[in-house]
């Protein structure tokens, strides 16, 4: 099948699948006369992989490194647990970093609790002298 083919069958871009070829996650097709890319069934699979990984949150490594155990069938599956130990890890992590957003957005919100004119606004207030911290930074990222 053609990238449009992939990409209707799958759900997604054919943008989104030109990208995960780039980055290795989804191996390169081989291509017709015309040049035209030409998908199987395995990048179906595979595309439908990575797409549900990433509905996971997984990062674009901790699916590289599914795939790679993945396409070693005979292997221990203790490494593909031990992956998602880590990823669990990792959202408990960013649940906390969210809860404390959550009571850093209601404290400042509690600064203007009465209408007021913008110049006395106690959010916009908060927003200017509030002190920046490692933590806050990762909401960035």
């Amino acid at each position: 099948m053609k990238i449009g083919e992939l990409a209707k069958v799958t759900k997604c871009t054919t943008e989104t699948i030109r990208y995960y070829e780039k980055s290795g996650l989804l191996p390169m097709p081989e291509r017709n006369e015309s040049n035209y890319r030409l998908y199987n069934q395995t990048h179906k699979y595979r595309l439908n992989f990575i797409r549900n990984c990433r509905s996971l949150a997984m990062s674009h490594e901790e699916i590289r490194r599914l795939l790679t155990l993945m396409d070693k069938p005979p292997a221990d599956c203790s490494d593909v647990n031990y992956l998602l130990d880590e990823h669990i890890n990792h959202v408990d992590t960013r649940l906390q970093e969210l809860i404390e957003l959550k009571e850093q957005l209601n404290h400042l919100q509690q600064q203007c609790q009465n209408e007021d004119v913008i110049e006395h606004c106690g959010i916009l207030q908060g927003l200017k002298t509030m002190e920046h911290s490692e933590k806050q930074q990762s909401h960035l990222k």
